[in-house]
């Protein structure tokens, strides 16, 4: 049984997908912190980042790069925010914010979007990678 990221790859679960290749998935967070925040995962279930291999953790930061770039030109930004904290689910994944203030960091604060908006967004950045 796989975790809700790998339901999420594997199509099991819907997503606003922003990009994936062989190795990792890029998808919208449907409880973000701000418009634009996204989810990039390794395909491979791992619980832990550290527990990464060298070459799937370095890919993971080199995808990441990639998305976050396309965030930048997409949501009007001060700099996108890249944090791993891994304790909600099991399964290694990075978050790309969008940040305008500290408060957009905290995980306190979340924006309340349409699945329009949602959809637009990825829609968005996804045409910006």
């Amino acid at each position: 049984m796989g975790t809700i990221f790998t339901k999420i790859i594997n199509g099991e679960i819907p997503s606003y997908k922003i990009a994936e290749n062989d190795d990792f998935y890029a998808f919208l967070d449907i409880n973000p912190n701000a418009k634009g925040h996204t989810l990039v995962v390794p395909k491979k279930e791992v619980d832990k980042i550290f527990d990464l291999d060298e070459k799937t953790y370095e890919g993971l930061m080199q995808f990441s790069f990639k998305i976050a770039k396309a965030i930048e030109k997409t949501i009007l930004c001060k700099r996108v925010g890249l944090t791993v904290i891994g304790l909600e689910v099991p399964h290694v994944h990075v978050h790309l914010i969008p940040l305008n203030s500290m408060s957009d960091a905290t995980f306190g604060k979340k924006e309340k979007l349409s699945q329009e908006e949602f959809e637009s967004i990825a829609k968005n950045i996804s045409k910006n990678l």
